[in-house]
């Protein structure tokens, strides 16, 4: 088993930094292509995650370029396509990756990173669960979009910066307790 998960991790690593050494949009065209053709049963799942991911970021970025460009009258187009596609790409790889193999386990040869890990999954868990919560009663109480009520996603979102903080707090004296800092 030790055997095995190093030749993934040694696989991922490589497998990255081919990717972020692609410079030419048609070679990362074609490892997109690859990366669905592997991927042919989750293809819709995956990509639904990808872009959720990255569209905000990606929009930011490609519209701030885009501006920038056409300010100093150069054409952005290739250098948007390319960078898009770069951050699809690993994205996409990240993702389907850490879906055939665990994040802790990948992270275990680290005794500390795989602490981490553990701790940073079950919150991710815990705060997803919470939302779907809160999103469920969200949904019961409102019939129609018009009777959206701000006071309640305002408290929502009041109680997710509260529980953040006092989270934050307790995985810090958590960490400390087990020799993370060396204050």
């Amino acid at each position: 088993m030790q055997k095995n998960i190093t030749i993934i991790r040694i696989f991922f690593i490589l497998s990255f930094f081919l990717l972020l050494s692609l410079k030419n949009s048609l070679y990362l065209s074609i490892a997109v292509l690859f990366l669905w053709g592997i991927s042919v049963k989750e293809f819709l799942r995956l990509n639904k995650r990808v872009i959720k991911s990255i569209i905000i970021f990606n929009l930011g970025v490609s519209i701030g370029y885009l501006l920038m460009a056409l300010f100093k009258n150069i054409n952005p187009y290739h250098y948007l396509i390319y960078i898009n596609l770069k951050v699809y790409a690993l994205t996409y790889f990240v993702f389907w990756f850490f879906t055939k193999v665990s994040p802790v386990q990948f992270m275990a040869f680290s005794k500390d990173l795989g602490y981490l890990t553990t701790i940073t999954l079950s919150q991710i868990f815990s705060y997803k669960k919470t939302f779907e919560d809160f999103r469920l009663a969200f949904k019961s109480r409102v019939f129609k979009l018009k009777d959206k009520n701000p006071k309640f996603i305002t408290n929502t979102f009041e109680f997710f910066l509260k529980k953040s903080l006092k989270d934050a707090d307790e995985r810090a004296l958590a960490m400390k307790a087990r020799g993370f800092f060396n204050d």
